[in-house]
């Protein structure tokens, strides 16, 4: 087993009509459509992607 953290994120809202960062920031955490979800390293790096796309994202432990 791993010791390294994880979390999930699920996309709740389109990245359509966003800005181009928010879309690009999307599509880094592989999430482009609605209802994705990833299971992502938790990382400052990605901690600040998914900081940055809060209004879109639901995040879960």
């Amino acid at each position: 087993m791993s010791d390294t953290k994880t979390f999930k994120v699920i996309q709740i809202a389109s990245g359509n009509g966003r800005k181009p960062g928010q879309q690009a920031t999307l599509v880094g955490l592989g999430l482009n459509k609605i209802g994705r979800e990833r299971v992502l390293e938790d990382t400052p790096s990605t901690r600040g992607m998914v900081r940055k796309v809060a209004h879109l994202v639901k995040v879960e432990d």
